[in-house]
């Protein structure tokens, strides 16, 4: 039998005159995921992409990557048939019961894009109920609440069954919508954050501060091993590393401990823009949530935010920490984010700081030090780990 992988389209199909960039977007990642798993074709039609295997393709492995497919909506195994009675037939009683089994009621869809098939919606899904019921008599029918529904679609070029359908990951195609840099600490909120823009479209490149020697080695391995986590989502990612261990060294020795925080953020933002500018980034991602901690008040934010010169999306600011959490497990990266090791914001934490901080102030305290001097060397710190995607 010919059983594919059905995947249907999200938002794109409202893109109008613009959808064909989109679907080809789509389209292309979707092929390079399921070149993963083994020879297969991949084709579009009607809103629709079909997942054809070859000899050897893993179909199992393929359904469940296609379900991490941003620009998708459902996921579905289903059998490819003729379009007529005695093909839609044979499946309904020799596929449809594997597919089924151990449900107790069900009813039948039909979808009839092609008008001139002989049957209508409804004179199709009275034949092809009695043909299950035949199949499986221990069934009964329940239009209201079944178990699964059974759908039929009649297309341009064949005819596809299939029972159920698996949630896709939403959003828009990776690509579509740009290039970001995400500043990437060891926590639980930022790999968040990279996953929700991924999930809106745009290519993902990372960016993380280390405090070498305040921080350790197993503190920079954590870090890639959540930007390998993120790649089942986010595709191939370059990780970027700067040292920004002279900066707190100079700020410590020079300005109020309760600016600190806010000065390093405000050194983190400048170096940011330097590299987004060098990888062609056109906005700033943070796992900022408002109030969360100090320097994630609105005021402490309004400070920070003036060195930077594009966008900053911040997709987790009306977040609170539980919906943060949830995300994380779902996405496979919250037992990595609460390993103990430290990240550079650990390093000379002030005890008491600024949360209502005043810009003029804080500007006093940074021309305590030469920090055009210390922002350009630590940029020549930047080095990069490129990896490559995971397969779950």
């Amino acid at each position: 039998m010919n059983e594919i992988i059905l995947c249907k389209y999200g938002e794109i199909v409202l893109k109008g005159a613009n959808r064909n960039y989109f679907e080809s977007l789509l389209i292309k990642e979707l092929r390079g995921r399921m070149a993963l798993y083994g020879k297969c074709e991949v084709n579009c039609s009607q809103s629709t992409a079909t997942v054809t295997p070859g000899d050897g393709f893993d179909l199992e492995g393929a359904f469940e990557e296609a379900k991490r497919v941003f620009g998708l909506v459902g996921v579905s195994r289903a059998l490819r048939v003729g379009k007529n009675l005695e093909e839609i037939g044979r499946g309904l009683r020799e596929w449809i019961p594997g597919q089924i089994r151990g449900a107790r009621t069900f009813k039948v869809e039909a979808k009839r894009s092609d008008k001139t098939f002989p049957l209508d919606s409804p004179a199709l899904c009275e034949v092809c109920g009695r043909l299950i019921l035949e199949a499986v008599p221990s069934l009964r029918v329940d239009v209201h609440h079944p178990d699964v529904v059974v759908r039929i679609e009649i297309r341009d070029t064949a005819a596809y069954i299939h029972a159920g359908q698996d949630k896709g990951a939403g959003g828009m195609p990776l690509g579509s919508n740009g290039r970001g840099l995400l500043l990437l600490s060891g926590g639980i909120d930022s790999p968040v954050a990279g996953y929700m823009m991924a999930k809106r479209g745009v290519r993902v490149e990372a960016l993380h501060f280390e405090s070498f020697p305040y921080t350790s080695e197993l503190a920079r391995e954590k870090v890639i091993t959540l930007a390998r986590e993120l790649t089942p989502y986010t595709g191939d990612l370059s990780l970027h590393i700067i040292s920004v261990t002279k900066i707190q060294e100079a700020l410590n020795a020079s300005c109020e401990e309760d600016y600190f925080t806010l000065l390093l953020r405000r050194f983190m933002m400048r170096l940011a823009v330097m590299a987004a500018d060098r990888f062609r980034c056109r906005a700033l991602i943070t796992g900022e949530s408002l109030g969360q901690v100090a320097s994630q008040t609105m005021e402490a934010i309004s400070v920070t935010d003036p060195v930077a010169d594009r966008p900053v999306f911040r997709p987790c600011i009306g977040m609170d920490k539980e919906e943060i959490i949830t995300i994380s497990r779902s996405i496979g990266t919250f037992e990595t984010s609460i390993e103990p090791y430290e990240d550079c914001c650990t390093v000379f934490t002030p005890r008491h700081p600024r949360t209502r901080p005043e810009l003029e102030k804080v500007l006093r305290q940074e021309e305590k030090v030469d920090w055009e001097g210390l922002t350009r060397e630590a940029f020549e710190t930047l080095n990069t780990v490129s990896i490559r995607r995971s397969v779950l």
